[in-house]
């Protein structure tokens, strides 16, 4: 039996944009198909469904299923009818299938053709997609000014950064000039394996930064396939992880325990009960990092 999710999902204030978003965000990457099959009835239906639960933030990116996920989930909101100043959306810029291209004329480029594939006239939110794979220096001095640019033009509303290191988020905001990025998105550092944006958490609310943890729930560590070869987590931890269903099965693991087991990425797309037992997750996920704030 599923758990019951919160009555009203919270709504908090990112960093100093002034915006208002959910505490769990809809990661659309499994629009992509990064994952899985996901069909474009499931995809209206997952977006109606988060909806439903009270999430107003969606994350996205060209790079997420070479650029089908920006495109299905600007379908899939557009077929929920809900209001355009109900939501939130933030895509990226910078990574693409064909590579990484972090100057000012592709990202200028870059941020029409999202706006064409989510069919909106504006994001609340452009990132940079995973910087430390380009030059940091060309971020702080060609690619956030070709932002600001953006930004005055309408098309976006405010400028994040996303990586793995925590170090390149000290890097840039140590350079460009204060309040010029609003947004950081840092992903596994706060999960079960690995907890180090906790240290980062005083910086980045001394510089009006909001922040975004993603993959709560470490990218499918703890799922019986085990995870990719490209997963960060360190070899050690990956080869101790396969000892993991012998354990949680002789451990008689919770219900909601065994899910995060069990399913991994590719959760409740087909199964809303299943949805809303891994919102239930990431939101204690969440409360736990907000007492930490």
């Amino acid at each position: 039996m599923a758990a019951s999710p919160p009555a009203n999902i919270e709504l908090r204030p990112l960093g100093s944009t002034g915006l208002k978003v959910s505490c769990v965000g809809f990661g659309a990457s499994p629009l992509g198909r990064v994952f899985g099959p996901v069909s474009e009835d499931e995809a209206v239906a997952s977006v109606r469904e988060a909806f439903r639960l009270g999430i107003n933030f969606f994350d996205t990116s060209p790079y997420y299923g070479g650029t089908l996920s920006e495109k299905m989930l600007g379908l899939a909101l557009k077929a929920s009818g809900v209001p355009r100043d109900q939501y939130v959306v933030s895509t990226k810029c910078g990574r693409y299938k064909e590579g990484f291209d972090f100057s000012a004329e592709r990202v200028t480029r870059s941020i029409d053709e999202s706006l064409e594939r989510l069919q909106l006239d504006y994001v609340d939110i452009l990132q940079c997609h995973d910087i430390e794979f380009g030059s940091l220096d060309q971020i702080v001095n060609e690619t956030i000014p070709a932002l600001l640019k953006l930004k005055e033009t309408g098309k976006i509303r405010f400028i994040g950064i996303t990586g793995l290191p925590l170090g390149i988020f000290t890097y840039v905001l140590d350079r460009v000039p204060p309040r010029s990025v609003d947004v950081v998105l840092s992903y596994c550092r706060f999960s079960i394996n690995d907890n180090t944006l906790e240290d980062l958490l005083p910086y980045l609310k001394s510089k009006g930064v909001g922040i975004i943890s993603a993959s709560p729930l470490a990218m499918g560590l703890l799922t019986e396939s085990g995870p990719p070869e490209w997963h960060p987590a360190p070899p050690e931890l990956k080869v101790g992880l396969q000892f993991l269903p012998l354990v949680q099965k002789d451990a008689h693991l919770s219900h909601r325990g065994r899910l995060a087991v069990l399913e991994g990425h590719g959760y409740g797309f087909g199964n809303f009960n299943e949805f809303e037992d891994i919102i239930c997750m990431i939101v204690m996920v969440d409360q736990a990092m907000s007492e930490l704030e």
